[in-house]
């Protein structure tokens, strides 16, 4: 493949009649220690890379892109030395995914055409090469073939059958074990720059330690996240950023009419959403699926999808607008008015509904038309518990999805939230890291093997 050169840039109702319709129908780096005065750098590679001569990988990242990578990079070349650079603690958002249970993928998108339309930044691009090399069906037999048993949902959301992202856990860390990856924790990539040789030079700061190890390596793989490390340090070496904006979280809302259905769930609703913006173009805002109130507003998987579909105009929109809820999509305005009615009549014999049977034919359509088209004001945004995920980085356009590597940069490669792709929930947002990583890996790992070869 032909590539350029590196180069250091910058980037850049009424309320009764609603109350009664619900109710009632509803191992570590090895360097030089000197005490200095001041920091001071020390120039060292890792001593097996150099003793040996081995080509070294770095991923800047330890979530669930960069170890996938890193454990890939190593089965196609084992002579590979590779080390896993981590600030916090590896595979966090592995940990707290799926409410504890980590929702590996999703398992009912088979068909790479419908897999992509579940990812608002990326559904045009991922339409070709990438979910075909390592699609959900790539990731599922993978974790089965090293001891993880999964089931599927009816959903189509993919667990392990323990019901716990320790089993996720514990079969990536063992495989970087057997595999010989070294996972380096706190310590952080301050800064990048180039070689003349080619070579990436990087500044790696133990977060207990003033001093800064300087490391040389041959190919370099960011997985770092949605972090700001990860753009400056795509930044230093060419390549733009969209700017990230927060996407998959619930809408807050105040409105009287919800507080006593806290914690009710509507298993299929259509909402549609309506922004305060000063915006054009803003497409059309809508989905259908499960609904839950809460004390704050509403979540669920249609909100959350909504808020994934809109988070660019949303947070133009200072997350302020309205929301047309249809609390039964299936049923047309008219039909459910004669249902409403049937009802009416059905119960009127009966002494304990008689405040049923009162109710006027006026009020009755009152009742069918709030179920319909019913209104909120949206004045907020909430936090979708830990796993905060956001929409903008490295711009696809800038990489080559067939590998992964970067357009700009010979031997860099990206996978991951990183990278301006963000999915719906319902385990896209894993598959993408776990997608992007067994790519970013194996060409990396093809890439060593030919250079031990001397194919290169």
């Amino acid at each position: 493949m032909a590539m350029r050169r590196c180069f250091v840039g910058s980037g850049q109702a009424n309320t009764s009649v609603f109350s009664l319709s619900f109710s009632s129908i509803l191992p570590t780096f090895h360097y030089k220690r000197t005490r200095p005065r001041e920091r001071r750098c020390t120039t060292h590679a890792i001593c097996h890379a150099t003793k040996s001569k081995e080509e070294l990988l770095v991923v800047v990242g330890g979530g669930a892109a960069g170890v996938y990578g890193a454990i890939h990079a190593k089965t196609v070349a084992p002579h590979l030395s590779v080390v896993v650079i981590e600030k916090g603690k590896p595979l966090s958002k592995v940990k707290v995914s799926g409410g504890g249970r980590c929702n590996v993928t999703n398992g009912h998108c088979v068909d790479n055409m419908i897999l992509a339309e579940n990812y608002p930044r990326g559904h045009k691009e991922l339409r070709g090469s990438f979910f075909n090399i390592h699609g959900p069906v790539d990731t599922m037999s993978w974790f089965a073939s090293h001891g993880v048993e999964l089931k599927v949902e009816d959903d189509g959301r993919v667990f392990p059958v323990s019901n716990s992202s320790s089993s996720i856990i514990d079969c990536l860390n063992s495989e970087v074990k057997q595999r010989g990856v070294s996972l380096q924790t706190r310590k952080t990539v301050a800064a990048i720059s180039i070689l003349s040789s080619g070579k990436f030079l990087l500044e790696i700061q133990q977060h207990t330690s003033v001093h800064v190890e300087r490391v040389e390596a041959d190919y370099l793989l960011i997985a770092s996240g949605s972090s700001r490390q990860g753009y400056t340090l795509a930044s230093q070496l060419g390549h733009s950023i969209v700017d990230p904006v927060p996407s998959l979280f619930t809408f807050k809302i105040e409105d009287l009419r919800l507080r006593e259905l806290s914690g009710v769930t509507f298993p299929k609703v259509k909402v549609r959403l309506k922004l305060d913006s000063v915006q054009r173009n803003i497409p059309k805002l809508t989905q259908v699926g499960p609904m839950l109130v809460t004390h704050w507003g509403l979540s669920g998987p249609a909100i959350l999808r909504l808020s994934a579909w809109g988070a660019r105009f949303l947070f133009s929109s200072s997350y302020k607008g309205q929301l047309f809820v249809d609390f039964i999509p299936d049923l047309h305005v008219e039909n459910l008015k004669s249902v409403l009615s049937h009802h009416k009549l059905q119960y009127a014999g009966l002494s304990g509904d008689v405040l049923w049977a009162s109710i006027s034919n006026s009020s009755l359509m009152s009742i069918g038309s709030v179920l319909k088209n019913c209104i909120f004001e949206v004045t907020g945004k909430g936090q979708f518990k830990d796993e905060f995920v956001t929409a903008g980085g490295v711009p696809l356009s800038e990489i080559s999805l067939n590998t992964m590597e970067s357009k700009v940069c010979t031997r860099l490669f990206f996978a991951g939230e990183i990278l301006n792709v963000d999915g719906v929930t319902g385990g896209f947002n894993f598959q993408n890291a776990w997608s992007g990583g067994f790519i970013a890996g194996t060409t990396i790992g093809r890439l060593a093997l030919g250079s031990c070869l001397g194919l290169k």
